[in-house]
């Protein structure tokens, strides 16, 4: 039901993403998605990998920041309303969505990965939708 997310806190300095970016191509990591956000001093990576644990010790062995967090991760119809209904069910239960991103995979409808303020609950409702939410093995 949920999918392992990796956060790479980074230093906001030129080859700083490159170094990351490079130490999972060595180690055979895949990156499924990621998003990049930043302030002045730092960057905050997430990114779903094909290996999380394994991303995160061979980040850690350089000396990287990273964590490993469980978010939802979801395909929904490629129509537009789409995100709007599915989002609108998980806000009218009380859930605040405290952040999402896209999904580069496969097929011609919507991939998000999201986290919110109660991630089970938000499954449930995605189940009674019968929106499809992926597990980590279909990243693997």
């Amino acid at each position: 039901m949920f999918v392992k997310q990796l956060s790479i806190f980074l230093e906001n300095r030129a080859g700083r993403l490159d170094d990351a970016l490079k130490i999972l191509k060595d180690n055979g990591i895949n990156i499924i998605s990621l998003s990049l956000a930043d302030t002045s001093d730092f960057g905050l990576l997430r990114l779903l990998v094909s290996d999380p644990e394994k991303a995160k010790q061979v980040l850690k062995e350089r000396r990287f920041s990273a964590q490993l967090a469980d978010i939802l991760a979801i395909r929904i119809p490629h129509t537009p309303g789409s995100l709007s209904g599915v989002l609108g069910s998980v806000t009218a239960a009380g859930i605040n969505i405290e952040y999402m991103y896209t999904l580069s995979v496969g097929g011609g409808d919507a991939n998000l990965a999201l986290k919110t303020s109660d991630q089970e609950r938000t499954a449930e409702i995605f189940k009674e939708q019968g929106i499809h939410t992926y597990s980590q093995e279909e990243f693997s």
